[in-house]
């Protein structure tokens, strides 16, 4: 399935115990011009059809039966696929935000929002920037800093210090920003780009790029100078 002017369209999987909800939200992505490759209503599902399709999005509820939707995220970051999620949800409460995002969702939102909001946080999800109902973002910036405040591993051991380069590099990542987009800003190769994001991987033994932007929101990289 293709999307506006022959690109290939933002693959979504749906997932939600509600039938009803379920089907909405499919049909108003589908309408829209996303291509919604598989439904959902459990946990075990969410997590099965989501490997097996490996959508640029899930679209995902909190409260599912057989597994949380917190444990659902955790299952689709372990498996290192493209797939990142979105938290669509009933609750704002501080705890269930909080535990989604250090599952590994990219964003979380409010069943309240209205359907062109939700069009348009998937399209961000699908592009890697971090999305939340307004309100939200303030709570996850201020846990995240809060986690920051001692720089350690969790083994104890002290963060090593990024280069210049390396620290410029993460800055765009979390803008969301593609390698080659970085590459082409500061002038130099996409693959040095790669090669800057892959140190810093290393350095700080994180596994992926969501890791990385949650690393510069806690470090307050993210906040202009």
């Amino acid at each position: 399935m293709t999307g506006p002017e022959g690109a290939a369209a933002v693959s979504v999987v749906v997932a939600d115990d509600h039938p009803m909800w379920r089907d909405a939200v499919a049909r108003d992505l589908t309408d829209a011009g996303f291509d919604v490759v598989a439904t959902a209503d459990d946990g075990p599902s969410a997590v099965n059809r989501t490997l097996a399709t490996r959508p640029d999005v899930l679209v995902l509820d909190l409260n599912l039966p057989g597994l949380r939707g917190d444990q659902v995220c955790a299952a689709i970051v372990r498996a290192q696929i493209r797939t990142r999620v979105l938290i669509l949800s009933a609750s704002a409460e501080q705890r269930d935000v909080l535990e989604a995002v250090k599952a590994g969702a990219t964003g979380y939102l409010l069943k309240s929002a209205g359907r062109d909001e939700l069009l348009d946080a998937v399209r961000a999800t699908a592009a890697g920037k971090a999305v939340f109902t307004a309100g939200l973002a303030g709570l996850v910036l201020g846990e995240f800093r809060r986690l920051a405040v001692e720089p350690r591993h969790r083994d104890g051991r002290e963060v090593p210090e990024l280069t210049g380069r390396e620290t410029e590099v993460l800055k765009l990542v979390a803008t969301g920003m593609s390698y080659r987009q970085i590459g082409s800003y500061l002038f130099i190769s996409h693959r040095t780009v790669q090669n800057h994001v892959q140190n810093s991987l290393n350095k700080l033994q994180l596994h992926n790029r969501v890791e990385l932007v949650r690393f510069v929101i806690a470090k307050g990289l993210d906040t202009p100078t």
